[in-house]
């Protein structure tokens, strides 16, 4: 290349530059009124009531009183509280059931459908419980595993074994709500992971099976390593959403029996809206869980690397 071509060529890329600067500059009113539908939610929605919230928890704001700051005194009261205590016990007790067999049986599933089948209809089929509202789920179980009338305690009467209060024992309420939110979720996150296991080029498969490499070999060696990022932001996704769990809750056990369902978000409804209407108490509780989600955010994408791939 002549030198005479090289100093035009030089000389063109400022003017592109700049041609591109002033179109992208002509381009951002566009651009501002694409994003300002969800920027406005945003505000409106998440961030106002947000910042709303964390000033309420420094003041002894109540449905009659409009509050006056009272500094940590929400804060000092909460961990003073012993339901608050047990409902986070209650609560982590809960995220653990639920997390821990709705990510062993997607990952599971969704590995079946990647190596036996691809068929949209089961993918269907599999999304089809997460299209049904949680209260719906809720209401539908809660006359399944009825006591005197529910079709499982009819089934276990039948079989010559005793009736089973699932929502009325104390140490089968958890499990028991643990498993209709599993049975609610698990194709949705089934998918996520399907998604992810997609990414995953069959060329490393065909290597394993020609060194003669099990599926389970594979699964262990290839599947699991290649499928960390994505099993992490999967995690990352369900665990806030475990520890969120109300509507569950709410339709079929208030709470009960003797507060063994009684989870954190429950209880922060209740003291804001049904007890005694103290805001202020209440907004310090959801602060204190957000602080606790963040928390658990960042180690969690720590500890899997959910920024890192393997086969980057």
């Amino acid at each position: 290349m002549s030198a005479g071509t090289a100093e035009r060529r030089d000389a063109v890329r400022p003017a592109r530059r700049s041609r591109y600067s002033r179109m992208e500059w002509r381009n951002l009113p566009t651009a501002l009124l694409f994003i300002a539908p969800a920027s406005i939610g945003y505000a409106v929605f998440l961030l106002w009531p947000t910042l709303r919230g964390i000033y309420l928890s420094f003041t002894d704001t109540t449905a009659f009183n409009a509050g006056e700051l009272v500094g940590l005194e929400n804060y000092q009261r909460m961990f003073a509280d012993g339901v608050f205590l047990d409902s986070f016990r209650v609560t982590l007790y809960y995220v653990l059931l639920n997390i821990g067999l709705q990510t062993v049986l997607a990952l599971v599933v969704a590995v079946l459908m990647h190596r036996l089948t691809q068929s949209l209809v089961i993918r269907g089929l599999l999304l089809t419980p997460y299209l049904v509202s949680n209260v719906v789920a809720a209401m539908l179980f809660l006359m399944l595993l009825d006591y005197q009338l529910g079709f499982v305690n009819a089934v276990i009467d039948t079989l010559g074994l005793d009736r089973l209060m699932f929502f009325g024992s104390q140490d089968l309420v958890i499990p028991t709500i643990a498993f209709v939110n599993v049975w609610r979720h698990l194709g949705y996150t089934a998918l996520l992971i399907f998604a992810g296991l997609q990414t995953i080029p069959d060329n490393l498969y065909e290597a394993g099976r020609m060194d003669g490499a099990s599926e389970l070999t594979m699964f262990r060696r290839l599947t699991l390593p290649l499928l960390r990022p994505y099993l992490g932001l999967v995690l990352i996704v369900t665990v806030i959403g475990s520890f969120q769990v109300f509507d569950t809750v709410s339709v079929a056990t208030q709470g009960g029996p003797a507060n063994a369902s009684n989870v954190i978000q429950y209880y922060i409804y209740e003291v804001a809206f049904s007890r005694s209407y103290d805001f202020g108490y209440a907004s310090a509780m959801s602060v204190a869980l957000l602080v606790v989600l963040a928390a658990v955010s960042i180690l969690q994408f720590r500890l899997t690397r959910a920024n890192t791939n393997d086969m980057a």
